[in-house]
């Protein structure tokens, strides 16, 4: 594919004093304020000292526009506090609709950043790469794939500037930021199963209505010292068989050789030392549960990818190598556009046929643990605690000093997790009336197909029955989550009555439906406390039908 732009000699110009020579994005794509494009990004404007506020991002979207971005340019939603969240399409020819990005045929990637409002390198990165690709006049990725850019999801954050001291202590700059939360209070990054966010409202209705083949969000890490200037991670919940293994063993790894050799960017699987003293001794990776979106949207059978610039490089490198990483993966899904759309459609097509004849069907991981599959190299950042109280550079400690050294260390690295509890694929769910005032407006929400029985059921049946249930004893997100204790029982004869609502697992979203209803998941519906009017019952309000049966339906649509 065409190369961007041409390579950035930066070194001493850009970089502030206090970092470390290493520092400076020698071999970057992005031109920061040396491009002669217009228009210029605010953190661009003001030689990165200042990141964008709200308003800034709407200007520079406009001014896209005005000087003859052939864009589609809309809001995927409204925030708490009334703000638009603006999204841009980004195609060649130009694409209004889902319908017509479906036409085309092409793989449809959805890059969002600012989920966190104060990790602001992703929100600069992905608006100059909006403008660099619209007016490249050369074949580029807008060719071949459909660009959905939502460059500011946490609007009301981002609006909450204070010094980067308080809302970001562990970053390297820019002065002012936003906070972390919505707001509501919410870590957005934690709620795409609760969903009770209007961000999270609104980006499950874009994933319904585009259904992007690949998700990518953009972050800033928080922590250890490494030598990476960014790490990535698919997917990790191991529920998400069809496209996590590809993009963990073939797409990532092609980004981490690209990024070297192109960009001169050491990146690698994202992690974090174990908080220990001494010398790191391992490498561990973050959660699994579908509460973060990267490893929700590998449950839509999707390819899903978190990037992670290095919070203690300066402002300029996190935007450059974030630029770099996402221009790298665009490149990535245009040269191999029929094997991502074919991977796509394999997921929807065998999880269906898998809904529909049970017997065929793999196990779904609903639980999961996290292991080591190697030992291996991984770069670790040397400082100097020096032991007196001057802060050397911004998110860093009082008496921490980076010197620029990097050593390679060995040591185990825990970069994925296995299955712990696993369930057999049933045809369907079943829950009466009154448990679907609870849960039929969620999974519709969330793009899964439910069905009412027009008319009773005769069928066989397997129950839940409940022996415990604990709650957390501290609140999360403002909930105290739950958890149920119990078996499933042998299956018997039922008489399902007129309205009740079936869940068929025989549909693409089948997996992510077995997610959110088994009583037994670490991330579904009983965890948020959806089902807690029922949780001191005997018996879970939801049973499944294993095994095929004949009903007489109609689609639920809200």
């Amino acid at each position: 594919m065409h190369r961007l732009l041409v390579p950035l000699l930066l070194a001493a110009a850009c970089s502030p004093v206090s970092a470390p020579p290493s520092t400076a994005p020698t071999r970057s794509r992005y031109p920061g304020n040396l491009t002669k494009a217009r228009p210029l990004t605010h953190a661009e404007r003001t030689s990165f000292a200042e990141t964008s506020r709200y308003a800034d991002v709407v200007q520079f979207i406009d001014s896209l526009r005005s000087l003859g971005g052939d864009m589609h340019v809309g809001s995927i939603g409204k925030t708490t506090e009334g703000r638009d969240i603006p999204f841009v399409v980004a195609s060649r020819p130009r694409v209004d609709t889902p319908e017509e990005a479906k036409r085309l045929g092409r793989p449809i990637v959805y890059v969002q950043a600012n989920i966190h409002a104060g990790e602001v390198e992703g929100k600069e990165a992905l608006q100059a790469l909006l403008r660099d690709l619209l007016f490249d006049n050369h074949v580029n990725v807008l060719d071949s794939v459909v660009l959905i850019a939502i460059p500011i999801y946490n609007a009301d954050g981002n609006e909450r500037f204070a010094p980067q001291e308080r809302n970001r202590t562990e970053q390297n700059g820019p002065a002012l930021v936003g906070t972390r939360a919505n707001a509501q209070g919410f870590d957005l990054n934690r709620d795409y199963i609760k969903a009770e966010a209007p961000e999270t409202v609104a980006s499950l209705a874009m994933f319904k209505a585009w259904d992007p083949d690949v998700f990518v969000d953009l972050h800033t890490t928080d922590g250890s010292y490494h030598g990476y200037a960014l790490t990535y991670a698919p997917s990790l919940n191991p529920a998400a068989m069809f496209t996590a293994p590809y993009t963990h063993d073939t797409l990532l790894v092609a980004l981490r050789q690209r990024m070297a050799d192109l960009d001169g960017f050491y990146v690698f699987d994202y992690g974090n030392f174990p908080r220990e003293q001494g010398a790191p001794t391992a490498w561990e990776t973050y959660d699994a549960r579908p509460r973060f979106g990267t490893n929700y949207y590998g449950l839509r059978g999707r390819i899903s990818v978190l990037s992670e610039a290095y919070s203690h490089d300066p402002f300029l490198r996190r935007i450059a190598v974030t630029y770099d990483f996402v221009a790298e993966l665009l490149s990535f899904v245009a040269a191999n556009a029929d094997d991502i759309v074919d991977l796509s459609r394999e997921a929807a097509t065998r999880t269906t046929g898998w809904g529909n004849d049970p017997a065929t069907a793999r196990q779904i991981p609903i639980r999961s643990t996290i292991e080591s599959k190697y030992s291996g190299p991984v770069r670790v950042e040397d400082v100097v605690r020096t032991g007196d109280t001057v802060r050397y550079e911004a998110g860093l400690p009082l008496g921490v000093r980076r010197t620029g050294g990097v050593r390679t260390i060995e040591m185990p690295v825990y970069d994925r997790f296995a299955p712990s509890l696993s369930v057999a694929f049933p045809f369907a769910y079943a829950f009466p009336r009154d448990v679907g005032d609870s849960l039929v407006k969620r999974l519709v929400m969330h793009g899964v197909l439910v069905d009412q029985l027009d008319r009773p059921l005769e069928t066989p049946v397997t129950t839940f029955t409940i022996d415990s249930t604990s709650v957390a004893a501290q609140p999360f997100q403002k909930h105290r989550e739950r958890r149920l204790f119990g078996t499933w029982g042998a299956s018997t004869p039922r008489t399902l009555p007129e309205g009740t609502y079936l869940v068929r697992t025989g549909q693409p979203l089948g997996i992510l439906a077995i997610y959110l209803l088994e009583p037994l998941s670490d991330d579904g519906f009983v965890d948020w406390n959806v089902l807690d009017a029922w949780a001191n019952e005997h018996t879970y309000p939801v049973v499944r039908i294993v095994h095929p049966v004949r009903a007489q339906l109609h689609p639920v649509t809200n």
